[in-house]
């Protein structure tokens, strides 16, 4: 996408996260009809699923997460990296051939057999937004006696 063109609200902005949704929905398709991921359960609630997740956090609408995109991704999810944890998350997905995550990495990470820490950290979130693991409002009274 071209940087002159203004897509700063309105229809041109609307259009242009559409044209993403339908990039993003056409590779659905294409791991929909691999035979690789056939075995997968749920996948088409996945892909939308993943899609959703990538398209939130792709900051610079050209279809790809970049450092920046990565970092508000891990700071949103309560695990905050380094710029330099963060260049080794990139490296680990992409396999050290970019230095931005496009969705086919990005689906190829989450739906394959090896475990990256960003896949690690996305399902750890999934699985925490299931249960609370805190209890909500202010901490409890104590007195001298109740401590250990």
């Amino acid at each position: 996408m071209p940087s002159s063109q203004n897509v700063q609200g309105g229809k041109a902005f609307g259009l242009l996260k559409e044209q993403q949704r339908q990039r993003l929905e056409e590779i659905n398709k294409e791991y929909l009809e691999d035979q690789k991921y056939r075995d997968e359960d749920d996948l088409p609630d996945k892909l939308e699923s993943l899609k959703n997740k990538y398209a939130e956090f792709d900051l610079n609408d050209q279809g790809e997460i970049d450092l920046m995109g990565l970092k508000r991704m891990m700071e949103k999810l309560g695990v905050p990296k380094t710029h330099l944890e963060l260049k080794k998350m990139i490296v680990e997905v992409t396999g050290g051939s970019s230095n931005t995550i496009n969705y086919r990495d990005f689906v190829k990470m989450m739906l394959g057999k090896r475990s990256a820490v960003l896949k690690l950290v996305l399902v750890f979130e999934d699985k925490a937004n299931g249960s609370p693991c805190k209890p909500e409002g202010p901490p409890p009274k104590r007195d001298i006696a109740s401590l250990p």
